[in-house]
Parts: C-alpha cells; sequence; structure tokens
C-alpha cells in the first residue's frame, strides 16, 4: 500500500534527503583521505562513494533549486 503525501510533505522529504546526503558525502570524503596512505584499495572505494553521493546531491539541488547551480 502507498501513502498518499502532499507537496509540502514530499518536500520535506526531498530536503531531509538531501541533507542524509550531504552528510554521507563528508562522511565518505573524510574516510577517503585518511585511508589514503595506510589502505589505497579502501581510499578508492571510499572515494567512488563519495561521488555516488556528489551525483545524488547534484540532482536533488537541481530538483530543490532548478537552475540555481548552472554552468
Amino acid at each position: 500500500m502507498t501513502d498518499v503525501v502532499d507537496a509540502d510533505e514530499l518536500l520535506r522529504r526531498m530536503h531531509r534527503a538531501r541533507a542524509c546526503a550531504l552528510e554521507q558525502e563528508r562522511t565518505w570524503r573524510g574516510r577517503r583521505d585518511e585511508l589514503r596512505t595506510t589502505d589505497p584499495e579502501g581510499s578508492r572505494e571510499a572515494a567512488v562513494r563519495s561521488l555516488a553521493y556528489e551525483a545524488v546531491l547534484r540532482v536533488l539541488d537541481e530538483v530543490l533549486t532548478p537552475g540555481r547551480n548552472t554552468a
């Protein structure tokens, strides 16, 4: 069964998702930097995860504020 949500609730959920993605991106970037010298393979994996969250952030930013980050 699916819940019906209004536009305000959907917007709140997207903002929470963006905040979560931002936190995860920062966490994985920090992990990448911390593992760089001791575990190159782990550092690469953390870098890939960081890039994935960065992509999610770009998409959510465009949905939440269209045109703001036009390059």
